[in-house]
């Protein structure tokens, strides 16, 4: 019998049935992007997205159903606080890209040494009780998106996360083993409001809200749901997923990291997934920004119609001609994490056109791949045989063949754009018998497309340009998380 998923990304999201064969059917999507009240703030309106996932859930469920359980699978880190008597969020849905606490990150560590990013969750519950609830009177629930999508589809009886989403809160001890109450005493986090951790694949609860009540059986982050649903599961395989940023995640082993914080190489110790009370773990290496750069050519240069058209006019030549693009427009993340980085197109003369700048742009991201690739290795110890890929950049092949050409990799391509959704559905299918060990999942790999390596980039050219790139704005570049 099938899975359903619900899948709640930056800004969108999703129900679908995936079968035992691992397709997906009965989709139904609906946008939710978040709101952008003053530059740096990110926030959403968690009422609107718990209608919205209701409405996708039961669309699928009645199209595609019966099912045998349901996973969850969400965007990381963003925060939601509510009242746990009514069920009502005491102030907005804080986006993981929301920068309003920048400075308590600074204060916590100059005061506590305590290591958190403004993209965590640690410091959001800390402004929205600070802001709602300063005398901590009320009774109130903590929870990352995963956690709301599992109260609403169980009508509030449910108030949990699992290991993979908890990591990146910044609130989880760094061998994963329970809440830290230093962090939390050092914010002012009341213990009673966080989620009980839960395993990644394991049945926690009963989505009462939906016909059939079936079994609520993952929770998983968006980037390791993707992982899983790329078949990653041995050691050394990793993934990169290409949406408006990039993330590579790789699988490593059972052994927890010494600490949670960010490595020599820019990269960062995240549970892949947990299950029968044993925690897989990986590292994710991150770019900034991916396909945000393609919208940059169509919505701000002009110079394309829209995204897909970057693959036709950059084949239009077949190199860019000298010309290089870091694509550096909201920083750079792995290996540097220079905030102060700017984007830089270098190498124009005159006969520099539409077709080399497209072109730059599509290498440009493919060599921030090659980046990722590097710096997981070096940081891990395991070699990358083969990369696997998906997302919206997945379907360009200009882009793909790059990012082989960048990497010295073979590149393949999963025949899911959304590869998150699948995931998900593996590690709920685990827990109730749907596939029976994580070998189905390895076997079920199928990729839509393999490509080979036919040429190379330049690399050292590429690190000439990225070094122009950085520290253009010094005050940002000083900042560390």
């Amino acid at each position: 019998m099938s899975v359903l998923v619900v899948d709640v990304g930056t800004s969108g999201l999703r129900a679908a049935v995936v079968r035992p064969d691992g397709e997906v059917s009965a989709l139904h999507y609906r946008a939710f992007p978040p709101a952008t009240p003053f530059p740096g703030l990110v926030e959403f309106d968690a009422v609107g997205m718990a209608a919205a996932v209701l409405e996708v859930a039961r669309a699928s469920l009645a199209e595609g159903g019966p099912v045998l359980a349901v996973g969850i699978t969400a965007q990381r880190a963003s925060t939601i606080v509510w009242d746990r008597a009514t069920g009502e969020p005491v102030g907005p849905g804080l986006g993981w890209q929301d920068l309003r606490t920048v400075f308590d990150c600074i204060t916590a560590k100059a005061d506590h040494g305590l290591q958190l990013a403004p993209n965590q969750s640690a410091t959001k519950v800390a402004w929205l009780l600070n802001t709602y609830d300063p005398g901590r009177e009320r009774d109130l629930c903590f929870g990352t998106v995963d956690t709301w999508v599992a109260w609403v589809l169980s009508e509030g009886q449910v108030h949990v996360t699992d290991h993979s989403n908890a990591a990146v809160t910044g609130l989880l001890r760094p061998d994963a083993t329970g809440w830290s109450t230093s962090a939390c005493s050092a914010l002012g986090v009341p213990a009673a409001m966080l989620p009980a951790l839960v395993d990644t694949s394991s049945v926690f609860g009963v989505a009462s809200a939906l016909a059939g009540s079936p079994p609520l059986a993952a929770l998983v982050g968006d980037q390791q749901g993707s992982l899983v649903g790329q078949s990653c599961v041995r050691p050394g395989q990793a993934k990169i997923t290409f949406g408006s940023g990039g993330m590579l995640d790789l699988c490593t082993d059972a052994a927890a990291p010494s600490t949670g914080n960010r490595t020599s190489e820019g990269i960062f110790p995240i549970v892949a997934w947990s299950r029968n009370g044993v925690c897989t773990w990986g590292v994710e290496a991150i770019m900034l920004s991916a396909g945000t750069n393609v919208e940059w050519l169509v919505h701000d240069l002009g110079i394309l119609d829209n995204p897909a058209q970057s693959h036709d006019v950059a084949a239009l030549c077949d190199t860019a001609e000298g010309v290089v693009y870091v694509p550096a427009l909201m920083g750079l993340g792995t290996p540097h994490w220079d905030y102060g980085a700017r984007g830089a197109l270098l190498g124009l003369t005159r006969g520099s056109g539409r077709p080399q700048i497209a072109r730059a742009v599509l290498e440009g991201v493919a060599h921030r791949g090659a980046d990722l690739v590097e710096a997981a290795q070096a940081g891990s110890g395991y070699d990358i045989p083969v990369l696997r890929i998906d997302g919206g950049m997945s379907e360009n092949p200009t882009f793909v063949q790059a990012l082989a050409n960048a990497t010295g990799k073979p590149v393949e391509v999963s025949r899911h754009t959304e590869a998150t959704t699948v995931g998900a559905a593996y590690l709920a299918g685990l827990a109730v018998g749907v596939w029976s060990s994580f070998d189905d999942i390895a076997g079920a790999w199928k990729p839509r497309l393999a490509v080979e390596p036919n040429g190379q980039l330049d690399r050292s050219q590429w690190a000439s340009a990225v070094e122009r790139s950085r520290r253009w704005i010094p005050d940002l570049s000083a900042l560390d998380f």
